[in-house]
């Protein structure tokens, strides 16, 4: 089932969350930890996210420092397979432009379509840990709008190879991403809020939110995207605050802002337990209120680790 009809079928507010892939060497049981305390909320679908590929320096038998690249958390699709075959929730994979090129991007997409997969997140990625600029791989894209193009012209039958006789099209629903406070590279929210609306124009189906942590940021994007035309479903995504680092390194590297209460409540915490617990209690407040006001689902962030997903969800649901 896709998103959106998840979403029109729905009575009420939807429970969902987003999962990393294990690091290379863990294997499948790490993830399966993860979904089942979670499963008594009935989640509607179970995101996946995907990680590109990365520069380490390792030093060789010669004593050198050495690049080597590798990817650290592999198997998204496997991932997401096993995850629909296991417990039969319906999984939404992310796609990245970063280290793919466009035919490989197309290969993905059919093996996701031939495992009966229907929906795909297409965002861009990150740029890269070092220089701080994207750097698409050679004939891969720049942009997710040239992603979500990319399947959405594979739905119609547009497949790259001219040459193809047989052109069945593909299914998917494509969700994309949002940013209350603007994404971290564009200069200003109104050139952020253009650049999505070129995405749903594009063929994206709903958006679903970066994290934030005052709900009023969420309403006013909502707002300023009806307003500019935008009408498709727009999912919140929260993430509870779980260790005092949180403070310094969610703003730096999401471009998010945390209320001057949520920063003080924190900085009172004498022990990571404590800030798991105010994370916790932030979220529970955050949920609540926006369920009342009646948005499609809300998405949660794990990374990871699912008690305290668990916690916020038996206050809310």
């Amino acid at each position: 089932m896709t998103i959106i009809d998840h979403i029109e079928r729905a009575q009420s507010t939807l429970f969902s969350f987003e999962l990393l892939p294990p690091i290379k060497g863990h294997n499948l049981e790490t993830i399966f930890d993860a979904i089942n305390p979670l499963l008594e909320f009935s989640p509607a679908y179970i995101n996946v996210t995907y990680h590109r590929e990365e520069v380490v320096y390792r030093t060789d038998e010669a004593g050198r420092t050495v690049p080597r690249i590798l990817r650290r958390r592999p198997g998204t699709v496997g991932i997401s397979a096993a995850i629909q075959t296991r417990y039969g929730i319906d999984v939404v994979p992310h796609l990245v432009c970063g280290g793919f090129n466009r035919w490989e991007t197309e290969d993905a997409l059919i093996d996701l379509d031939f495992l009966g997969i229907e929906n795909v997140l297409a965002i861009r990625g990150d740029a890269d840990k070092i220089t701080g600029r994207f750097t698409p791989k050679q004939d891969g894209h720049t942009h997710a709008i040239e992603l979500v193009q990319q399947v959405a012209d594979l739905n119609k039958g547009h497949y790259l190879d001219e040459a193809l006789e047989v052109r069945t099209p593909t299914r998917f629903c494509i969700g994309v991403a949002g940013y209350p406070e603007k994404h971290a590279e564009s200069p200003n929210p109104q050139h952020d809020l253009q650049h999505l609306k070129a995405k749903v124009d594009a063929g994206a189906q709903y958006i679903v939110t970066q994290m934030f942590f005052d709900n009023k940021a969420y309403f006013r994007f909502v707002d300023s995207c009806r307003q500019a035309g935008i009408t498709v479903p727009i999912i919140p995504g929260i993430k509870p605050l779980s260790v005092k680092e949180h403070l310094s390194m969610l703003p730096k590297t999401f471009a998010v802002q945390l209320p001057s209460e949520l920063v003080t409540e924190v900085e009172r915490c004498q022990s990571n337990a404590q800030v798991r617990q105010v994370g916790i209690e932030w979220a529970i407040a955050q949920a609540k209120e926006l369920r009342s006001a009646g948005v499609p689902s809300i998405h949660f962030y794990t990374m990871g680790k699912s008690d305290n997903i668990a916690a916020i969800a038996r206050g809310v649901y």
